[in-house]
């Protein structure tokens, strides 16, 4: 989601800042506001190649974030690292992580062509391509390993939904009361959904994965939590039967899952009630992309059906 009150032009030392990150001959010609994000600004800057040509970067600019430096230091240490890699991702430009060069933290990076695909028509497509990404991001061994995945709710933060089934939510509530599960780490993306992979998509039933975005959670951790993640957002943005299917479609792909069904249950639980506490701010740029019908309402809805399923066996 950009900021209404953004520049309609970059700000000038950040404008400085890219320039010298420039091959003398090229310049900066049209930037471009993208949609879709919650937490950074994000441009498009059309480049001049000096030849006759045109390239596309992209500038990522945290306004107003206390974590922006531990969020650009981890994304551009992951994008330097999928360099030559099977995973689909931008190339790292340059980083400012303290705003040492310009206005705010920023990041600076190569365009990986696509858009984000959200409609409902052919999701039975896209699961099984969103699996086989996730299994090759979780084989890579980087050299050196991300920080440790940050639980991102406790049992006494969730939010129960207004006409919940209250049993079933009191009973996964109890679940994450539990100690942290030990587990087999794996390099995680730890916000690997949707609206962070980018399809070439013609018709929606047609569309090809060309990109995986938003690399600034990079976190080590078991598969789990990123299958969990991915499950609980499908759920939300196409239905609780989507959230379901995802850990079969990973598995199929040759992903490799928590040994038991109690452990699988417990990551899939956790990613899911952390999802109720941020349910407006998930929906907004839903909204923003043509998704309606998505109203914090039927979020609810969903998240507790989805709940609900995972607590009675259904998935």
């Amino acid at each position: 989601m950009t900021n209404p009150s953004e520049p309609a032009t970059l700000r000038p030392h950040t404008a400085t800042w890219v320039t010298r990150h420039l091959s003398p001959d090229e310049r900066i010609i049209t930037t471009e506001p993208l949609h879709g994000g919650i937490t950074a600004e994000m441009r498009r800057l059309t480049i001049s190649t000096g030849n006759g040509g045109t390239r596309d970067l992209v500038l990522r600019t945290f306004v107003d974030a206390p974590h922006a430096e531990d969020w650009l230091t981890r994304e551009s240490g992951a994008l330097t690292q999928l360099t030559d890699t099977a995973v689909p991702a931008p190339e790292l430009v340059a980083v400012d992580p303290t705003a040492a060069q310009c206005e705010y933290p920023s990041l600076l990076m190569t365009h990986v062509a696509g858009r984000t695909v959200l409609d409902d028509e052919g999701v039975a497509t896209r699961v099984p391509q969103l699996a086989r990404h996730l299994v090759a991001i979780h084989a890579l061994r980087p050299a050196a390993r991300p920080r440790e995945y940050v639980a991102m709710t406790t049992a006494d933060t969730v939010v129960i939904p207004k006409g919940a089934d209250t049993t079933a939510w009191a009973a996964a509530i109890d679940l994450i009361r539990n100690p942290p599960l030990s587990y087999e780490g794996r390099f995680l993306h730890r916000d690997f959904q949707p609206g962070n992979v980018l399809f070439d998509a013609p018709s929606p039933a047609s569309a090809r994965l060309t990109g995986v975005v938003d690399w600034a959670a990079t976190s080590w951790g078991p598969a789990d939590l990123d299958v969990a993640h991915c499950s609980a957002v499908l759920a939300l943005l196409h239905g609780p039967e989507w959230g379901l299917r995802f850990t079969d479609a990973y598995e199929e792909t040759g992903g490799t899952l928590a040994a038991t069904e109690s452990e699988r249950l417990y990551w899939r639980v956790r990613d899911a009630l952390a999802s109720s506490e941020e349910l407006p701010a998930v929906g907004q740029p839903w909204r923003e992309a043509g998704r309606t019908d998505l109203t914090t309402r039927v979020l609810e809805e969903r998240l507790d059906a989805y709940v609900t399923a995972l607590m009675d066996g259904a998935g």
